[in-house]
C-alpha cells in the first residue's frame, strides 16, 4: 500500500469586512451633522464670546455705564498693577483655595474611602449612600439660604453658636465672629469647607465603582492595614478624578462670589474681599465699569492659566504612569 503524500492547500485570506464607523454615515456625508453644533454655537457665541471679548475691549476704557466708553489704553491695568485693594482681594482667594480644594479634597478623599471600604462592606450600600447624600446636601442649598443660615449662627448677641458657648460655661469665647477682622475670613472658610465638601465625596465614591472589590479583600488577607489599602488601591486607581476636583474646586475657590456677598460684603474693612467681589463693586456700587472690566480680566487670565498649569501637569502625570515610572 502506498502512502499518499500530504499537500498543503494555499490558505485564501478571508478579507474582513469594512469597520462601521461611530457615527451612521448618510449619502450626502457628515455635513448634515454639522447643523445639529449651530444651536450651541450661537448660544456659545451670544453668552460666553461676545460678552468675553466686550469685557476685554472695556478694561481698556473708562466707562461709567451712561456716556460711550472712552479708550484709555493701559491705564486701568497700571492701576490695576499698584492697587492694594487688589492684591488684598488675591491674597484672600489663596485662602479660599485652601478652604475650598485642599481641606474639602483631603476630607472628601478619606471620607469617600471610609463609606466604601468601610461602612459600605459591613452596614450595605444604602447607609453609605445615605451618608452620601447627607454629605452633598449643602451643595444643593442656594447660597442666600446657607448665608441665612450661618449668619444667625454667628450673630455677635443671639447667635446660637455664641449662646451654646454660653451655656457650657465658655461664655468668655463668644464673639462677634463675622464682625471682626481677625475671625471674618476664618468663619467664611469653615463655612465653605462644609459646603464643599460634599462634591469630592460624591465624585470619588462614583469613582470607587469601578474598583473591583476584590483587590481590597485580597489586600486585607494580606494583611494590609486601612490606610495602607487607601494609598495604594484607592489614591492611586481614582488619581484621574482627584485632578478633575482639585480644578474645578481651585476655578470656584478664584471665582468665588455668593457667600462673601451674603454674609460680609468683603468686610470689616476689606478682611474677606475677594476678586469677583471687588470686580462687582467697581461695576455696580463705585460705576467705575472699565475699572470693574479690567479686575474681571485679570481673573479670567489667572483662572486660564491655572487651568492649562492643571492640565499638563495631569497629562504629564498619566505619562509618567503609562511608561511605568
Amino acid at each position: 500500500m502506498t502512502a499518499v503524500p500530504f499537500v498543503r492547500t494555499p490558505r485564501t485570506k478571508t478579507k474582513l469586512p469594512p469597520e462601521e464607523p461611530l457615527i451612521p454615515q448618510r449619502r450626502g456625508g457628515t455635513a448634515g451633522y454639522w447643523l445639529y453644533l449651530v444651536p450651541g454655537l450661537v448660544l456659545v457665541t451670544v453668552i460666553i464670546v461676545v460678552p468675553l471679548v466686550w469685557n476685554v475691549y472695556l478694561s481698556f476704557t473708562d466707562w461709567r455705564g451712561i456716556r460711550p466708553p472712552e479708550f484709555i489704553g493701559l491705564a486701568n491695568w497700571i492701576e490695576l498693577a499698584g492697587d492694594a485693594k487688589f492684591w488684598t482681594s488675591f491674597g484672600n482667594s489663596i485662602w479660599m483655595i485652601i478652604a475650598m480644594v485642599i481641606f474639602p479634597t483631603i476630607i472628601g478623599l478619606v471620607l469617600a474611602a471610609l463609606l466604601f471600604d468601610v461602612i459600605g462592606r459591613k452596614f450595605g450600600g444604602r447607609f453609605a449612600s445615605f451618608l452620601r447624600a447627607t454629605y452633598y446636601l449643602p451643595q444643593i442649598l442656594p447660597a442666600a439660604i446657607a448665608g441665612i443660615v450661618i449668619g444667625w449662627i454667628l450673630r455677635p448677641q443671639d447667635g446660637a453658636l455664641n449662646t451654646i458657648l454660653e451655656d457650657i460655661g465658655l461664655g468668655f469665647l463668644a464673639h462677634n465672629w463675622l464682625g471682626s477682622p481677625d475671625t471674618a475670613l476664618a468663619s467664611i472658610m469653615v463655612v465653605l469647607v462644609w459646603i464643599q465638601i460634599g462634591y469630592p465625596v460624591v465624585v470619588f465614591m462614583a469613582a470607587l465603582q469601578r474598583v473591583d472589590p476584590e483587590l481590597y479583600e485580597a489586600a486585607e488577607l494580606d494583611g494590609a492595614n486601612w490606610f495602607q489599602r487607601f494609598r495604594a488601591i484607592t489614591v492611586t486607581i481614582i488619581r484621574p478624578e482627584i485632578y478633575v476636583v482639585t480644578l474645578t474646586c481651585t476655578i470656584a475657590a478664584l471665582k468665588v462670589f455668593g457667600p462673601v456677598y451674603v454674609l460680609t460684603r468683603g468686610g470689616p474693612g476689606d478682611s474677606t474681599i475677594v476678586p469677583a467681589y471687588y470686580a462687582y463693586s467697581e461695576f455696580f456700587q463705585s460705576q467705575q465699569v472699565g475699572y470693574g472690566s479690567t479686575i474681571a480680566t485679570a481673573l479670567t487670565i489667572v483662572i486660564a492659566v491655572v487651568s492649562i498649569l492643571f492640565i499638563r501637569a495631569q497629562n504629564a502625570a498619566e505619562r509618567k504612569e503609562r511608561a511605568g515610572l
